[in-house]
């Protein structure tokens, strides 16, 4: 029987919505004040769900402890008080949207949970907007 099981994880972060392809005008039109210069900074609350069988030993779908340290290091590590697009190699020619850091997030984590698999991401920019990605 499948459970899914989510951790939590807040991280801040700067960025700034630009496109290079559009004029000056074309950008501030499109990104608003999310286009500002000097970017701008969320304080993100990202969810992580995996799903597996419960292990019949240990009661658990994935070892917390295990799950946490993964977390920090694809999450925390790579995105906490950076501007993402100058500290991310992955967002200096993509825009970062919270529609592509959840990517992002995705394709650091799978395929590395071990006796479960990714099931979903859920990356809230504020506490009135998020994105899921559930994968391709």
């Amino acid at each position: 029987m499948s459970v899914v099981l989510t951790r939590k994880v807040h991280f801040c972060a700067s960025h700034r919505y630009h496109n290079p392809e559009f004029s000056d005008e074309e950008n501030r039109r499109i990104f608003g004040k999310c286009n500002h210069p000097n970017g701008h900074g969320h304080n993100y609350l990202c969810e992580v769900s995996v799903i597996g069988d419960v292990d019949p030993a240990t009661g658990m779908v994935i070892d917390l402890k295990k799950l946490s340290v993964l977390l920090d290091a694809v999450i925390m590590e790579r995105y906490d008080h950076k501007n993402l697009n100058l500290d991310v190699p992955e967002f200096a020619k993509t825009i970062p949207t919270s529609e592509n850091i959840a990517i992002d997030i995705w394709r650091h984590l799978e395929g590395r949970l071990e006796g479960c698999r990714l099931h979903r991401i859920r990356l809230y920019e504020d506490p009135t907007l998020f994105v899921e990605y559930l994968g391709e």
